[in-house]
């Protein structure tokens, strides 16, 4: 995560999802729908990694009555998000930190978009915890991230997939490989079931896949109304 910090790497931040990430701007399109289906007109909603800014420009383009909360590590990714957002700005809240450090709320949704990957399984189940203590009864949350089987050779079927996929999407190849690389050495990656699992343990209930492509997968959960 060291390169959210690099402002050269910021500036070009905004290039990466729609090239690695199959259907980047559907998978946003249909975490907006998923939220407004509980989320009220004039609601709150509170985006952890929100750095660049993408899905809150996507949210508050889709929903002119929502307003946000966002929150990520990355003073520089913040900037993205501020420039990126231009006039919505004046919806959204930005917030320099982690789930800890994130006002209380409570939120009436809440996304955690192509982040909880960094986390390994405990950090998760403590932020999905945190999350969940932050949404109203009933209130969703919508997460999409690496996560896809990880034995007997899938794991590496399945990001041989993902390189094929920058690669045809613009990225050099050799960009790609070590991506993949990237990705299978150097991250937590946790199969579907666990995910899952852990928004089971955190509190969530109806939890439902609604994404998947390639090495990513998106699900939608609730928090418990009692």
């Amino acid at each position: 995560m060291s390169s959210f910090s690099d402002p050269q790497a910021v500036a070009r931040y905004a290039e990466g999802p729609v090239r690695q990430v199959p259907g980047f701007h559907g998978m946003q399109q249909m975490a907006a729908i998923l939220l407004a289906e509980v989320v009220p007109p004039g609601g709150t909603v509170l985006v952890l990694g929100a750095g660049g800014g993408l899905e809150l420009k996507a949210f508050a383009e889709a929903q002119p009555g929502w307003t946000f909360v966002g929150v990520d590590p990355s003073a520089e990714m913040l900037r993205l998000a501020h420039s990126t957002l231009g006039a919505l700005s004046s919806r959204t809240e930005l917030h320099e930190g982690y789930i800890d450090t994130a006002p209380g709320g409570p939120f009436d949704g809440a996304t955690c978009l192509l982040t909880l990957h960094f986390l390994n399984a405990d950090e998760r189940l403590h932020t999905l915890q945190e999350l969940r203590s932050r949404l109203r009864p009933g209130a969703p949350l919508v997460v999409a991230h690496h996560s896809f089987p990880l034995d007997d050779g899938a794991r590496e079927r399945w990001l041989a997939r993902y390189a094929a996929f920058a690669t045809v999407s613009g990225v050099p190849a050799k960009d790609a490989q070590n991506a993949s690389a990237a990705i299978s050495t150097r991250l937590p990656l946790l199969p579907p079931e666990q995910d899952e699992a852990l928004l089971r343990d955190a509190g969530f209930e109806r939890i439902e896949q609604f994404y998947s492509g390639f090495t990513f997968r998106g699900w939608v959960a609730y928090n418990r109304s009692t």
